[in-house]
C-alpha cells in the first residue's frame, strides 16, 4: 500500500462524513477497534460504551483448551506505559462460542485472535471459530512477547511465520488477519511473508518485549521478569513500523500502538493504516474508543475530506 494521494473534497463544517471502512473484507461501521486483551470478552465494557458505535472489537486471544496465565505480580505501571505478562489466560474456545460470544448484541461486529503453540493448534482454531456466523475474522496472535512457547517465536523467525500463516490459510476462508511483533528487525520482511501466504491484513504492532526492575527486592517487577510494554511511550515506534509495512506490501494495516486519542489515531491513518486498536487506553476510561470514533470524523470533516477513508495514506513526506 503506497502511502499518499489522497484527496481532500465533498468536506466542510456542516457537510456528512462517511465515517465507514472496509478492512481485510470486514466492514466496519467506522475505524475504530479495541485490542485484543484489553477488552475482554466485550460485555465487560457494555456498561460504558455502546459496542455498536465503534468498528468492532478483537477479543481476548483463545487457546483451544482454557488457559490459566502467568502468576502475580503480572502487570505493572512505567512511565507513560503498561508492562504485563498475562500469558493469554483465556476460557477456551468452546466457552468463548458457547457462552460468551451470545451475550453480545447482534449488531456488534467480533473479530477472534487465535493463539497456539504450533501451527495446527491455531489452523484448528481458525477453523472451528470461523464456522461461527458470528465471527467476522480472525486475527493470528503470532507476536505475544511473554509467553513461555509460541507467540513471539512465529512473530521473530520469517520461515515459522510463514508455515504458521500458510497453515491456518489452509483452515479457512474468511478475513484473517496477522498481528505481526515490533520485536524484529525487518518488520516489512514479516509482513511480505504474510502477504504471500494468503492473509488478509495485518495488525501491528504488538507490545515490546521489555522489563522492569525493583532496586529496594533487587528483583524484576513481575513473576515472569519480561513482559510486554504498551501505551504511549511505544507509539512512536508504531507508526514508524506501520509507516513501513505500508510502503512495502499492498495488504490493508489496522494500527496499533499507544491511542489515547483521536489525533494519535489519525497519525496512524496518514501514515496508511485502514483501521486502529485501542488498548492500554480502555484501562484508563473504558469510553475511550467511541471518543476517539467521534473525534476521527470530527477531524476529517474540520479537514474537508468526505470519507474518513480518505485520512488513510494521506501522509505527506516530500
Amino acid at each position: 500500500m503506497s502511502v499518499g494521494g489522497a484527496t481532500q473534497a465533498g468536506g466542510g463544517a456542516g457537510a456528512e462524513i462517511d465515517e465507514s471502512v472496509e478492512f481485510a473484507g470486514i466492514a466496519l461501521r467506522n475505524p475504530v477497534l479495541t485490542a485484543s486483551g484489553t477488552f475482554g470478552y466485550g460485555t465487560e465494557f457494555a456498561p460504558f460504551l455502546d459496542l455498536e458505535k465503534i468498528g468492532g472489537f478483537v477479543a481476548k486471544s483463545l487457546t483451544l483448551e482454557p488457559r490459566s496465565g502467568n502468576p502475580p505480580p503480572r502487570i505493572a505501571e512505567t512511565p507513560s506505559g503498561l508492562l504485563n505478562a498475562i500469558s493469554i489466560e483465556n476460557v477456551g474456545v468452546r466457552a468463548f462460542l458457547e457462552e460468551k460470544l451470545p451475550a453480545l448484541s447482534e449488531g456488534v461486529v467480533v473479530i477472534a485472535s487465535a493463539f497456539g503453540t504450533d501451527p495446527a493448534q491455531y489452523a484448528e482454531l481458525a477453523a472451528r471459530v470461523c464456522e461461527h456466523p458470528r465471527i467476522a475474522g480472525i486475527e493470528i496472535n503470532a507476536s505475544c512477547p511473554h509467553v513461555k512457547a509460541g507467540g513471539i517465536e512465529f512473530g521473530q523467525d520469517p520461515r515459522l511465520l510463514a508455515e504458521l500463516v500458510a497453515s491456518v490459510r489452509k483452515a479457512t476462508s474468511g478475513p484473517l488477519i496477522v498481528k505481526l511483533s515490533p520485536n524484529v528487525t525487518r518488520i516489512a520482511e514479516m509482513a511480505k511473508v504474510c502477504e504471500s501466504e494468503g492473509a488478509d491484513g495485518l495488525s501491528l504492532i504488538n507490545a515490546v518485549q521489555a522489563m522492569e526492575v525493583d532496586v529496594e527486592s533487587r528483583r524484576p517487577v513481575l513473576s515472569n521478569v519480561l513482559g510486554g510494554l504498551s501505551g504511549p511511550a511505544i507509539r512512536p515506534i508504531a507508526l514508524r513500523m506501520v509507516w513501513q509495512v505500508c510502503e512495502a506490501v499492498d495488504l490493508p494495516v489496522c494500527g496499533i500502538g499507544g491511542i489515547t486519542n483521536a489525533e494519535d489515531a489519525v497519525k496512524f491513518m496518514l501514515c496508511g493504516a485502514t483501521a486502529v486498536q485501542v488498548g492500554t487506553a480502555n484501562y484508563l476510561d473504558p469510553s475511550t474508543a467511541g471518543r476517539i470514533a467521534r473525534g476521527i470524523a470530527e477531524h476529517a470533516r474540520r479537514r474537508g475530506f468526505a470519507r474518513v477513508a480518505d485520512l488513510t495514506g494521506a501522509l505527506e513526506t516530500g
